[in-house]
């Protein structure tokens, strides 16, 4: 599975951003699809992550309410809507596919996207 993220960008505090990660193959519904971030000089957290279908989504406590994860499995592709956004979010925000597990643990996803900066400037 290759995955290619996109859609970040600078934004200022408050406003919204959209990410979308496309995965390449067939077998796109078969992951657990997630989100993390990593700022510079911190470890890289876990965001958000889907399950196969996207009804059970499961976030980080720091954007819950504000960021929403979503996919459309017939375009291979899952999404991280991000509103309300604070200098605090600004990070690398990379997507994940994990085959087994509906996780927070990055140590459970098996392939990951190139990553893409977001930038909250206040």
């Amino acid at each position: 599975v290759q995955l290619q993220a996109s859609g970040g960008g600078l934004v200022q505090a408050g406003g919204s951003l959209r990410l979308s990660c496309e995965a390449s193959g067939r077998t796109f519904s078969s992951y657990f699809m997630g989100w993390f971030r990593q700022a510079p000089g911190k470890e890289r957290e876990f965001v958000a992550v889907s399950s196969r279908s996207g009804v059970n989504t499961l976030y980080a406590d720091s954007v819950k309410g504000r960021f929403a994860i979503s996919r459309d499995n017939a375009k291979n592709t899952v999404y991280l809507q991000m509103n309300s956004l604070k200098p605090e979010d600004t990070a690398v925000y990379y997507c994940a596919s994990s085959q087994a597990s509906f996780s927070r643990n990055d140590r459970n996803y098996e392939y990951w996207g190139q990553g893409t900066q977001v930038t909250v400037s206040s």
